[in-house]
């Protein structure tokens, strides 16, 4: 009888193990900024990697700019229930467009489901740029702050503007004389450097990283803590003598007042995609790093991260104490 006992639960557990992973049917990318930008990569490649590794069966992709990204937002709240397959892709800059009350909403009005990668800040110029490294940024910048415009792919006071204002104070500069020129998205961002309209971009490292490798564009910092090793050559602010470390984590939000099914799904179709060969491929050809928070620890990390900004943002003039 124990034999027979054993035997069965054995089997059980066979089964259990052997039982497949469901695939869920359709997941729709809602972009809140155009094509080329770190939001649209992320949600490409991360779609790309659901197809690949089976699990989803279908995606589509939706640009939807406007607002800083608050015209998304609020669209996905407002058609909720219409919404039951839509992944919202945001990152930072929700929590510092929703200090900044460029939209009214915040993190709070959505369900988050899980970060997924972080995204080190880069400085990035021409490649037939005059400026060869971080210290002539810099002496640049002190002999005339207007000749070092620098560019970003959201508004001003937003991370790309705040994390180069950062970098500039640690070396004695006053970040508010920083002339920054607003874009909207990256891939516009980046134009702008390569037409002379701004001499130095700020942006996710994602961003930057192929054309970079392409001969295009030079990385001259990075704010990673240490040398990545996706692309070890690039210097990090730290080792140049700025204690500078940010990563801007990129996740994904849905539509609130879903049933709680609906959620569990969407957190265990990106929990699949993380773990698969596919998804690596695509993080490295990226240079990202894995950032994956579900759920209430996703949301309690927004909560953090918030009263973090907040301080910083009011230390450098963007906020309002």
């Amino acid at each position: 009888m124990k034999l027979l006992l054993a035997a069965c639960l054995a089997l059980l557990v066979w089964v259990a193990d052997a039982a497949p992973i469901e695939t869920q049917d359709e997941v729709h990318f809602l972009i809140p900024a155009g094509p080329g930008g770190g939001w649209d990569g992320t949600a490409r490649g991360m779609g790309e990697a659901m197809l690949k590794s089976g699990a989803v069966s279908k995606v589509s992709f939706e640009n939807y700019s406007g607002g800083g990204g608050g015209r998304a937002i609020a669209k996905l709240i407002e058609t909720a229930q219409r919404q039951t397959n839509t992944l919202l892709i945001s990152s930072t800059p929700m929590v510092v467009r929703s200090l900044q009350k460029i939209f009214p909403q915040s993190f709070r009005d959505l369900k988050p489901i899980a970060s997924v990668i972080a995204d080190y800040s880069s400085f990035v110029v021409a490649a037939d740029s005059r400026l060869m490294n971080w210290a002539q940024v810099i002496e640049a910048f002190s002999q005339d702050p207007r000749s070092v415009k620098v560019a970003g792919g959201s508004v001003r006071g937003s991370t790309d503007h705040f994390v180069f204002a950062r970098a500039l104070q640690l070396a004695g500069m006053d970040p508010r004389k920083v002339i920054y020129v607003a874009y909207d998205g990256g891939g516009k961002a980046m134009a702008g450097i390569l037409t002379g309209e701004a001499q130095i971009l700020s942006t996710g490292l994602s961003e930057a990283i192929d054309m970079a490798r392409a001969g295009e564009v030079r990385i001259l910092a990075i704010t990673a803590p240490e040398r990545i090793s996706d692309a070890p050559d690039l210097p990090v602010l730290r080792e140049l003598g700025y204690e500078l470390t940010f990563a801007n984590w990129r996740g994904f939000f849905a539509a609130p007042g879903l049933p709680e099914a609906r959620y569990t799904q969407m957190k265990a179709t990106v929990t699949r995609t993380l773990a698969s060969d596919a998804f690596e491929q695509v993080r490295a050809r990226n240079g990202w790093s894995r950032l994956h928070i579900e759920g209430d620890a996703f949301y309690a990390y927004l909560e953090k991260q918030e009263a973090e900004i907040g301080e910083l943002m009011r230390n450098l003039g963007f906020l309002r104490n």
